[in-house]
């Protein structure tokens, strides 16, 4: 399978109550995961936007941070994070990520389903 660039979903939208929108470009669709996740998006995160702090429940996130750098909240411990970092949270964790930086903020995200 090949998707071309002009071929990707796009949407803007504010996520779990954090300040701005993310601007997200779906690499995959939840269909084309054959059960296994259920996310893989490169996201935009503007100076100010935030991906508000949320939990996982059966399935954990990574972050792989492209450019920029922002506040990862982990658990509730913060942290600055830049390009090429990668961050994970697991099943019954929580996090967030601010763009407190004067750059954009790019990433790719990924949700799998954790093993049951």
């Amino acid at each position: 399978m090949i998707r071309r660039a002009q071929e990707r979903e796009t949407c803007d939208k504010t996520m779990f109550g954090g300040p701005g929108m993310a601007h997200f470009t779906k690499l995959l669709n939840e269909t084309e995961f054959e059960g296994k996740g259920r996310l893989y998006n490169h996201v935009l995160l503007r100076p100010g936007d935030a991906v508000g702090k949320h939990r996982h429940n059966g399935d954990f996130e990574v972050f792989f941070i492209l450019k920029g750098e922002g506040l990862y909240d982990d658990n509730g411990c913060e942290t600055t994070v830049r390009a090429g970092d990668v961050t994970v949270c697991r099943h019954d964790e929580e996090h967030a990520l601010l763009n407190n930086g004067p750059d954009d903020l790019e990433m790719i995200a990924l949700i799998l389903y954790s093993e049951k």
